[in-house]
């Protein structure tokens, strides 16, 4: 009479958890959070300046329509881009998986 080896599984185990032992992130959310800080930096250089040299004189440029409107919409594409690099986990193809044995 042969005897099958009844092995429990463990938690991860059932539930198909993968620890990798390498980066947290895959490529992809690496290049994702790379054009976040990009458009981050784009945004502020474009919210910047509108001052005058002489601290008397009031300067209409701070109410330019790409410091008013193009350069908020710019830093919040950064921030959703950065939200979404660190929060969506994509499906690498290249996941090794290891090999399982079974005793017989």
């Amino acid at each position: 009479m042969a005897t099958t080896n009844n092995k429990k599984k463990t938690t991860t185990e059932k539930q198909g958890v993968n620890w990798a032992p390498g980066m947290p992130f895959g490529k992809i959310n690496y290049i994702l959070m790379l054009v976040g800080i990009v458009l981050l930096a784009i945004g502020y250089i474009l919210l910047s300046g509108g001052g005058t040299d002489d601290p008397s004189q009031f300067s209409e440029a701070i109410f330019d329509t790409r410091r008013l409107t193009v350069a908020p919409i710019v830093l919040t594409l950064g921030f959703v881009v950065e939200f979404l690099a660190i929060m969506l986990k994509f499906n690498n193809k290249e996941k090794e998986e290891t090999p399982s044995v079974e005793v017989k």
